[in-house]
């Protein structure tokens, strides 16, 4: 009798114990990283963290943060990696982030994590302004690469110079809120204002200036750098270049929605983002990252970017953000390209 409890016992645990083993938790992930970098980032995490699955919801920083704005009262995400510092300071003061202090969190250059204790987002790496000059279309047209932003105005680009609209790309909105914030609201208008006549589209997407430059759909694209080193790796007839001016900045950022379900495991994953392995990970395609020491040189991109970058006040431009975006769409919105 007990022998024949015993083989019923065994049987029992065979059943259960696979159903136990293959316990996993799903967490919803929103970013705008770029596309491209997706299936990296999520192959390398849950190889470290084979019990947790990411489902990614991927758009362009503008449309993620009004997706999540959106969803305050009924939040859909667990965790957002990848959307920029400026849109998670929105996020925080609307009381939709739950602070959380990662381990070794402290090993971080201090401008890429949240002020408070416990910070309410960490960063990753930072997206600096870049424009890319199509060398071949340019030398046809006898267009001279720009070396500034205020070369942009010159009316021999009229019509040959595309950007992101700021309203749907964090891009965009790091290049108006880096105007303003160096050369003052006035002049940054009026900057904008001259610029506008040279402009043949604003696009919704921070990357795709480069890309159409790289194509030799544009001659010259305000982008981003990382961008501008895919298309050159891929042989596109580019120069990436750096306004002598400087360049704004925005930092991608890692933060929980407050109130999800699986809070452990959104944590693991906060944990894991601030890792110098995941720092690693993010070197692939950005030459500043939040871990000191880290970066190493990406091809096709200068070695002093970082020199380059203006001083970024983040509280600044999320508390102005949606009275700057106001007026630029009153000014300047005809020109957009239709939204997909």
């Amino acid at each position: 009798m007990n022998r024949h409890v015993f083989f019923m016992l065994a049987g029992a645990m065979s059943v259960a114990l696979p159903v136990i083993a293959s316990a996993q938790t799903e967490l919803t992930v929103y970013t705008a990283v770029e596309a491209v970098d997706l299936d990296r980032y999520k192959a390398t995490f849950e190889k470290a963290h084979p019990d947790i699955t990411i489902n990614w919801v991927r758009d362009s920083t503008g449309v993620m943060t009004a997706k999540l704005l959106a969803e305050k009262d009924n939040p859909q995400a667990d965790v957002v990696w990848g959307l920029a510092a400026t849109s998670l300071l929105l996020l925080k003061t609307e009381g939709m982030l739950e602070a959380y202090q990662p381990k070794g969190v402290e090993a971080l250059d201090k401008k890429f994590v949240d002020g408070d204790t416990p910070p309410s987002w960490v960063g990753m790496d930072a997206y600096v302004a870049a424009l890319c000059y199509n060398t071949v279309e340019g030398a046809k047209l006898g267009l001279k690469a720009p070396a500034s932003w205020d070369d942009l105005t010159k009316p021999e680009y009229k019509g040959h110079i595309v950007m992101p609209n700021p309203s749907s790309s964090g891009t965009g909105f790091l290049d108006v809120s880096g105007w303003m914030q160096m050369w003052g609201e006035e002049k940054a208008w009026s900057f904008m204002d001259k610029l506008h006549e040279n402009i043949s589209a604003y696009t919704h997407s921070g990357s795709k200036p480069c890309k159409m430059a790289g194509a030799g759909e544009a001659v010259i694209g305000v982008s981003f750098e990382f961008p501008g080193a895919k298309a050159k790796s891929a042989g596109a007839p580019i120069d990436i270049i750096f306004p002598s001016e400087g360049s704004g900045w925005e930092a991608e950022a890692t933060a929980i929605i407050a109130g999800t379900a699986n809070l452990e495991a959104a944590k693991t994953l906060v944990d894991w983002s601030v890792t110098k392995e995941a720092n690693e990970m993010y070197n692939a395609g950005y030459a500043v990252v939040a871990y000191p020491g880290v970066a190493k040189p990406v091809e096709h991109l200068p070695t002093d970017i970082a020199s380059k970058m203006i001083d970024n006040d983040f509280e600044w431009a999320a508390n102005n953000r949606a009275s700057i975006l106001k007026e630029w769409q009153k000014r300047y919105d005809a020109k957009s390209e239709p939204k997909s």
